[in-house]
């Protein structure tokens, strides 16, 4: 509906209202002064002042009547304004016209019938005025008080010359003089009403225009606030002064595995990052320093998440302190790409010295195992000489094997890509174990694998090498027996190996030091197998992950590309192969 459609609606319900009003008062005020004049004659008065008294009971009454007339006209011409609004939808600016002048000749008729020139109701032609230069502005302001004009100033002359008959309860007959002051009194009134009240319409209407231009322009800016903090990858809380969440963003709530409603009204220590405690030392620091910068672990959903987090203090314009801005960021992968890059350097760096030990140590030890063999063959076989002589053959074999395992580490050989099934070779590997020596009967093993068939273009052998340091370690992890369960699964473009056994379990500087050279948890241990499967996994382009918790076990899980891998290019390998 348009504007001005509406503002005639209003203006119809006005003109009932104002009419209403008066008729109300009128009434009353008869009420009042009926109750006020004796009910009977007095005893004694004569026939001639009894009439004169009816008479002018009869002036009093005849106004009554006229206003009562001019109000069931104004219902009936208010019937009129509102079906020409319904039949003629199109023509709005017409309507208002007709509605001013109509408005202007009823208030003219109830001035002649009510008072003449002395009427109160002359104040009504300042309100219709005062409409129309607020509906269509400047000049329907000019023209509705010109015509208001011409009817009152038409209205005195008929009056002051007796073109008319007198009204009840006029004044009677005006001097020229009291009508010329009139006349101009109303000239000046009813056009300065209209200017001015076209003047307020107009800047009102620059005022509500500028107000919308400027509310467009905060509902855009706040859109664009709204979506750049809603798209931000990090965490972002606001608080008060309390500590009490005041808004948090998408980021944020995915960080801490919750909802922005259910952070919403919460307090920021629910939300694992800080305890209570913990808030108020960190708020008091934020306070005096103005930032403050750290990082904490948290366990959601039974994960946990390295957070780094950053307090500023949330000032107003007035640089007044409202409350607090926790800016935080997931720092789970970084933190593990840093202990990749840890452990490869280590890596690098014990794979050269490796290299360079196997070389310098695997001569010597040739020479002392062929000595040791050429002189226990000379020996009885129940001397003590020939007895230690096998002991000595038999460490130097161990020691032998241990250094083939560091060129096995230091020499990574290029890789033999196959496509096969490795849910079959799993099986396989799987009921090689069961029945292998290193199996109790205290152990309980579980195979799941689904589904049972599933290509891989990988190398077999390495992957069956995976296989056996995980499954031994974790049989190691369970001396006294316990479950170990072994799955496969294809998700997301990689076949998943996950294996769990409910043993010992690590903390977490073992956790952080599994996959380093030479750290061994196990009496007898090199520390040489699980950095060979760290090294199998990265050269198929996978990735390790591992959960423990001492005393609940272990869950290391391996994800390998069903495509086929990334293994040493020609010129890693004859690096390698150089350094021995």
């Amino acid at each position: 509906m348009p504007a001005l459609a509406r503002q005639l609606r209003w203006y119809i319900a006005l003109r009932l209202v104002a009419i209403g009003s008066v008729v109300l008062l009128f009434f009353l005020l008869q009420i009042v002064e009926s109750q006020a004049s004796p009910a009977a004659p007095p005893v004694g008065v004569d026939a001639s002042t009894l009439e004169a008294a009816v008479a002018t009971n009869a002036a009093v009454l005849e106004p009554a009547r006229a206003l009562y007339g001019l109000a069931a006209l104004t219902f009936a011409a208010t019937l009129l304004y509102i079906g020409l609004l319904k039949w003629l939808p199109r023509y709005y600016q017409a309507q208002a016209y007709v509605q001013f002048f109509g408005d202007l000749l009823l208030i003219t008729a109830l001035v002649y019938k009510i008072g003449g020139l002395a009427s109160p109701f002359t104040l009504l032609y300042l309100i219709v005025i005062a409409v129309a230069a607020t509906l269509l502005r400047k000049r329907a302001g000019l023209l509705v008080a010109s015509v208001a004009y011409l009817l009152y100033a038409g209205l005195a002359l008929a009056l002051r010359y007796e073109w008319i008959g007198q009204p009840p309860l006029g004044e009677g007959e005006l001097g020229l003089s009291r009508l010329a002051y009139n006349l101009a009194v109303h000239l000046i009134g009813f056009y300065a009403v209209a200017l001015l009240t076209s003047y307020l319409a107009h800047n009102v209407a620059r005022a509500e225009l500028e107000l919308e231009a400027k509310s467009e322009d905060l509902a855009d800016l706040q859109v664009v606030h709204r979506d750049v903090i809603e798209s931000i990858s990090s965490g972002l809380i606001t608080t008060d002064q309390e500590g009490m969440i005041t808004s948090a963003n998408r980021a944020g709530a995915e960080i801490l595995r919750s909802s922005e409603a259910r952070l919403a009204g919460a307090a920021v220590w629910s939300t694992g990052l800080f305890s209570v405690e913990g808030w108020a030392d960190a708020s008091a620091l934020s306070r005096e320093r103005g930032k403050l910068r750290s990082e904490v672990e948290v366990t959601t959903d039974d994960q946990r998440v390295y957070v780094g987090f950053t307090i500023s203090n949330l000032v107003d314009a007035e640089g007044v302190q409202r409350g607090y801005i926790l800016i935080f960021q997931d720092l789970t992968r970084w933190n593990r790409l840093q202990e990749e890059m840890r452990v490869k350097d280590r890596m690098a760096a014990v794979g050269e010295l490796a290299a360079g030990l196997a070389h310098e140590i695997g001569n010597p030890l040739a020479a002392i195992t062929g000595s040791v063999q050429m002189l226990s063959s000379s020996l009885p076989t129940d001397s003590s000489q020939r007895r230690l002589l096998d002991i000595l053959w038999k460490e130097s074999q161990r020691l032998d094997r241990t250094i083939k395992g560091f060129l096995r580490f230091a020499r990574p050989r290029e890789l033999a890509v196959a496509s096969f099934d490795v849910a079959r070779m799993l099986a396989e590997n799987f009921e090689l174990l069961e029945n292998s020596a290193e199996v109790s009967p205290h152990h309980k093993l579980e195979l799941d694998l689904k589904p049972s068939s599933a290509m891989l273009v990988a190398d077999p052998d390495q992957l069956s090498q995976i296989f056996w340091n995980l499954a031994r370690n974790a049989l190691r992890a369970m001396p006294d027996g316990g479950r170990l369960a072994i799955s496969g699964r294809i998700e997301g473009g990689c076949y998943v190996l996950r294996v769990l056994d409910s043993g010992r379990g690590m903390s977490e500087e073992q956790r952080a030091n599994l996959f380093h050279p030479f750290q061994s948890f196990f009496d007898g241990g090199t520390g040489i197998g699980m950095a060979i499967v760290y090294r199998i996994v990265q050269e198929h382009g996978g990735q390790l992950h591992v959960d423990s918790r001492p005393n609940v076990g272990t869950t290391i899980t391996v994800e390998l590309p069903i495509s086929a891998p990334v293994g040493p290019t020609t010129e890693e390998l004859a690096t390698v192969e150089g350094v021995g």
